[in-house]
């Protein structure tokens, strides 16, 4: 059975698998994209995995991902934005190998409040002077700086970017192609003012990458596994996805789920279930594919 033509499987879904394992699972699933994640990218190298990328003819959506420089200036700050300009050269290498129409994005999660500090509004301004910083880098080399906004529930640790509109606010100083933002449907699905963000994304030409999961509660002991299949929760995913669609975005979508009971399932099942998941609740919402051109009769 072959996947939706535009539905792409994070690599943190099958989170246990090596990179050669999420390659052959995705490939056999019928999907015809995946996103990867940076460490098992490190653990074969950047030029076999690049090499293994190409084999498996799958299209490169993201490489999760850069951030996390939210601390002052010092060793460890400069230690951040010189792995993040790695990060940007990963991008850039794997979106080469990966089959026609891969997107060289980036993710973006900025990190929490340095330890010791309760300094919010200095660690976001901190946000801005890396990207500005990174910028340059990410254009010279082709790849887009994709910012995601997190639930607000990661403040403290992981991301003070906590609403599109923060995001979007983020990266206005900089080209579209350059920095953009993700819409991550698990971090932005209560905020009010969302589906208004959207279109401003969208008119702005901003959206890098759409995300879906779903939300249901209660949450785990560990909040940042509560992700769970597309239907299994309470977000609205024609609403989302319509949007999303309105801006004319037309790049692959990503499952990315975080879930301690997918993790520990067999990778065939988990690839099987979140392309039916997708096909269920997501794909009904979207454009229909264009028809092939027919070849000239001989």
């Amino acid at each position: 059975m072959n996947a939706h033509p535009r539905l792409s499987l994070n690599q943190a879904t099958i989170k246990h698998a090596s990179l050669q394992d999420a390659l052959d699972v995705t490939a056999a699933g019928g999907y015809q994209a995946i996103g990867l994640w940076r460490e098992p990218v490190h653990a074969v190298g950047l030029a076999e995995a690049s090499a293994r990328l190409t084999d498996s003819g799958l299209r490169f959506t993201s490489l999760c991902r850069g951030g996390f420089f939210t601390m002052p200036e010092g060793p460890e700050r400069r230690a951040s934005i010189d792995d993040n300009r790695r990060a940007i050269e990963e991008t850039a290498t794997l979106a080469a190998a990966g089959a026609d129409r891969s997107t060289a994005v980036l993710v973006l999660v900025a990190g929490g409040i340095p330890g010791g500090s309760n300094d919010l509004a200095g660690a976001r301004s901190r946000v801005a002077d890396a990207l500005a910083e990174l910028a340059p880098d990410a254009e010279a080399a082709g790849v887009q700086l994709s910012i995601e906004p997190l639930h607000p529930m990661y403040v403290s640790d992981r991301a003070v970017v906590s609403t599109l509109k923060q995001a979007l606010d983020l990266a206005a100083p900089f080209a579209p192609e350059v920095v953009g933002v993700e819409v991550d449907t698990f971090h932005v699905w209560w905020d009010p003012e969302v589906l208004d963000q959207v279109a401003r994304a969208g008119r702005e030409g901003r959206i890098a990458s759409y995300q879906v999961c779903d939300w249901a509660t209660p949450l785990p002991a560990d909040v940042l596994l509560g992700r769970h299949y597309p239907g299994d929760g309470v977000i609205d995913f024609a609403a989302f996805t319509r949007a999303v669609e309105a801006t004319g975005y037309d790049r692959d979508i990503e499952v990315e789920l975080f879930n301690a009971d997918i993790w520990a399932a067999p990778f065939a099942d988990v690839v099987a279930r979140t392309a039916a998941s997708f096909d269920a609740v997501v794909a009904p919402h979207l454009a229909p594919a264009p028809a092939p051109v027919p070849s000239p009769s001989s």
